[in-house]
């Protein structure tokens, strides 16, 4: 009975935070898409006049050589640039503050971030560190970000995140082994380039999972108690984008079309989760990556099928929508229609090569878990059906296999 009390008050809190949605004042960031648009987002950034612009990108990215035409381009246009490649995977407080120190050290007035998620995500919190003298952590949860932040200018390496379009950045609290999001419309770009050509090299792996992010953030949108016609629109597109051309590629990772496609889809997922939310596939890997590191890419793709069959008897209807609109089947039975997405699905990660159960999740761990990821929920995310702690710890069960 009080389970029930609860789902009709989110249900009721949740239609609130849609209507409040509107009332914010989302600002789209300028985009710059296609064939030259990191040239044609390097010549905006020259115009802007800023004295010192904080890169902020990985290791691995400036190893493989994959920045020289940016600092190039850079040179050429009379950028000054200082780089901060300290962000991992899951970026902590402590990257962010070291990011900071960069900035400061540079006097920089503008930060340009240039890689996939994790990095985008940073350079946010990096960004808004500068006007806000508070601590990360206070940052997190809704509108804390009281300040703003320097301009933001981005590249993403990734066709998965969609972070160019978001008013989120994660945070992982190493101590409490979790991740936590900083959500505002404050920490939304300044402007980006959509630019498939710098992800021809990605490698088939990260190819697959980021993709498959992108994926989700369609597939959830599109689920939300709290979509609209324009998030409809927006999350069949990507999905459609993802499933004619994740696959191709992987497999063919220098075709310059498909790579566009799929920047174009993770755009399109971006902006549609922006306003429609995610939901329990994201808050399960959100802590599969805090207390495993699995890559959220990953473990989207992982929890995917496990959540969409727990949402099946809620969401029948809207899942068979997606799937007939992607071509996946043409059954007029709802129930057949939605199935032929969980298979293509977990066709996918087959193909892949994904685990279908990740050896790193321990059963002493399911409550912790579950606790988490319905926390990260409750008053976030407009789910088409809710879990209670013994679902969610069943449902762990199941995808541990």
């Amino acid at each position: 009975m009080l389970f029930m009390l609860e789902k009709a008050f989110l249900r009721c809190y949740m239609q609130l935070f849609k209507l409040l949605s509107y009332l914010v004042p989302y600002r789209w960031p300028q985009t710059f898409t296609g064939s030259g648009a990191t040239k044609q987002l390097l010549t905006h950034i020259a115009k802007q006049k800023h004295r010192h612009i904080l890169l902020v990108t990985d290791q691995g990215l400036l190893d493989l050589g994959l920045l020289d035409p940016i600092y190039e381009q850079a040179k050429a246009l009379k950028l000054h640039v200082s780089t901060y490649a300290g962000i991992l995977p899951d970026p902590t407080v402590k990257q962010i503050e070291a990011g900071l120190k960069q900035l400061q050290h540079a006097e920089a007035d503008a930060v340009l971030a240039v890689g996939g998620g994790s990095v985008i995500d940073g350079a946010k919190l990096i960004a808004a560190r500068a006007l806000n003298n508070k601590p990360v952590m206070k940052m997190t949860g809704l509108f804390h970000v009281e300040k703003g932040m320097v301009p933001l200018y981005v590249i993403p390496t990734t066709a998965g995140t969609g972070s160019e379009v978001t008013i989120a950045a994660v945070v992982t609290d190493t101590e409490a082994q979790e991740k936590l999001a900083v959500i505002d419309h404050r920490i939304m770009p300044t402007a980006a380039a959509i630019d498939g050509e710098i992800m021809t090299g990605l490698p088939p792996a990260i190819t697959a999972a980021t993709g498959m992010d992108a994926l989700t953030h369609a597939v959830e949108a599109y689920l939300s108690h709290i979509s609209s016609a324009s998030t409809d629109e927006q999350a069949l597109a990507a999905a459609k984008l993802v499933f004619d051309n994740l696959e191709k590629a992987v497999k063919a990772g220098a075709d310059l079309s498909v790579r566009q496609n799929m920047a174009k889809a993770s755009h399109l997922a971006g902006m549609a989760f922006t306003k429609a939310g995610v939901g329990y596939i994201h808050a399960i890997a959100h802590n599969l990556g805090a207390l495993y590191h699995l890559p959220h890419g990953l473990a989207n793709a992982i929890v995917m099928p496990y959540v969409l069959r727990f949402s099946l008897p809620n969401a029948k209807e809207r899942m068979a929508q997606l799937a007939r609109h992607c071509g996946l089947s043409q059954s007029p039975d709802a129930e057949t229609a939605a199935q032929a997405l969980i298979d293509k699905i977990i066709a996918m990660n087959q193909a892949f090569e994904f685990p279908a159960h990740p050896p790193q999740l321990e059963e002493r761990h399911f409550e912790q878990i579950a606790t988490n990821a319905r926390a990260e929920a409750r008053f976030t995310y407009a789910v088409p059906r809710y879990m209670t702690q013994a679902e969610a710890v069943a449902l762990l069960g199941e995808i541990k296999g």
